[in-house]
């Protein structure tokens, strides 16, 4: 076997890894300077790029991304800039509860009215956040908590875990070329993962039901081809004995299962991630909180939630990038299932968006940026690093419709069609 490339430790200096990211640029009010915000989320993000690229080479593959510069790319293709308290997608809010802050997100077109029960009244669907402010000012965080898991409302306090969780590491490495992916994910966390493997070389099936395509079809269409770009679209329909199968089947022949439902979910379509794993597939779970937890969450409000805030001199707390917890643990994940067992074993990663965050913060005071010659700089340890605006990579190949290769993929595996 060859030997096992280190993941690279964290740099010494997280301020330059940040302002190096486009993450500052995307951080505090629309009418305020960029914020370098706390922790080392694009240190660890660019330490997992970076072992990605060694992992690809040991397969005859160069794969060249900046990890770091991947937690801002899908605002450099949207365009929208930091917004302080509301989250860069627009759909996120940072709103005050009586012994705090909280996040609540209103993503989803049945949110309104999620959030109208939430608070146990209606609210104008066009613009729910007045009637959620007023209740969240009475509010505890730990009564949020409570009903948005209840109800599956994307919200949560912001709070700091006493003793941050390990940053998940990679096992011994494993080239990934010539590998079968089958994605279940969608949105941003899953693809992204999907498409660095695809970088080093898998064969990538995305897997969609016919009631439930992937939302981000109807986002940015150059983000949603660079994400999807050459990997092949299968629809299958579990409601169906036929469709059960063909789902069952087409598991069993990958080599690594990304998804991110709750484990009910996808039991309910008959799949069992311990039956793939004993028999030697490498499963990427990616949840809002862990496979044991029932909570709902987004990037932006789970990457809030966690603690990954910044805050104005005034201390109120300032969103953090875009969606941020996404992007971070796609990079993440996509590291993990490029590893496996000294034995080669299968191996279940149960990788919790929240717990990820909560694993890059510290409690060590950052700089903040100053306006010479027109830039916004900030001082490193060792220098000055500009603050760099997000900056897109270009697309490489067409991002197939819904469903396009099914049957073709299916008769690829010897799979009989539904």
């Amino acid at each position: 076997m060859s030997p096992t490339p280190p993941l690279p430790s964290p740099t010494p200096d997280p301020v330059r890894d940040w302002a190096e990211s486009g993450v500052a640029a995307l951080t505090g009010r629309p009418d305020g300077p960029p914020v370098i915000p706390p922790g080392r989320a694009a240190t660890v993000a660019r330490a997992m790029s970076s072992w990605i690229s060694d992992v690809a080479a040991l397969g005859g593959r160069r794969i060249d991304v900046d990890g770091a510069r991947l937690l801002s790319e899908r605002a450099a293709f949207t365009g929208r800039p930091r917004r302080g308290n509301i989250s860069v997608g627009g759909s996120c809010r940072l709103l005050s509860t009586a012994d705090g802050w909280a996040a609540v997100s209103c993503a989803r077109p049945d949110d309104p009215a999620l959030l109208g029960a939430l608070i146990g009244d209606a609210v104008d669907e066009g613009d729910p956040w007045p009637a959620v402010a007023d209740w969240l000012r009475t509010r505890t965080g730990a009564e949020l908590a409570e009903r948005a898991e209840l109800l599956g409302v994307a919200a949560g306090p912001v709070s700091r875990a006493g003793t941050p969780p390990p940053v998940p590491e990679p096992l011994h490495p494993r080239p990934v070329d010539g590998l079968l992916v089958v994605d279940f994910s969608s949105l941003w966390a899953g693809p992204l993962c999907a498409h660095l493997l695809g970088l080093a070389g898998v064969r990538v099936v995305k897997v969609e039901t016919p009631d439930r395509p992937d939302g981000a079809r109807r986002g940015n269409p150059d983000f949603y081809r660079l994400l999807h770009g050459g990997h092949e679209s299968v629809v299958l329909d579990p409601a169906t004995g036929a469709g059960r199968r063909a789902l069952a089947a087409i598991v069993d022949a990958a080599d690594i299962v990304v998804e991110a439902s709750r484990p009910r979910a996808l039991a309910r379509f008959g799949l069992d991630a311990a039956a793939a794993v004993a028999r030697g597939t490498t499963w990427v779970s990616i949840t809002a909180a862990g496979r044991s937890s029932g909570r709902i969450g987004f990037g932006d409000d789970l990457a809030a939630a966690a603690g990954l805030v910044a805050s104005d001199p005034d201390g109120t707390p300032l969103f953090v990038g875009d969606a941020l917890a996404d992007p971070l643990t796609g990079i993440t994940a996509a590291a993990l299932a490029m590893s496996a067992p000294a034995d080669g074993s299968g191996r279940l990663w149960d990788l919790s968006m929240s717990d990820l965050i909560a694993s890059t913060l510290t409690d060590q005071s950052v700089p903040q940026p100053l306006l010479r010659d027109g830039k916004w700089v900030v001082k490193t340890s060792s220098d000055a690093a500009a603050v760099a605006e997000p900056r897109p990579r270009t697309p490489a190949g067409n991002a197939a419709p819904s469903g396009a290769d099914t049957a073709a993929v299916l008769a690829s595996l010897g799979i009989a069609a539904p």
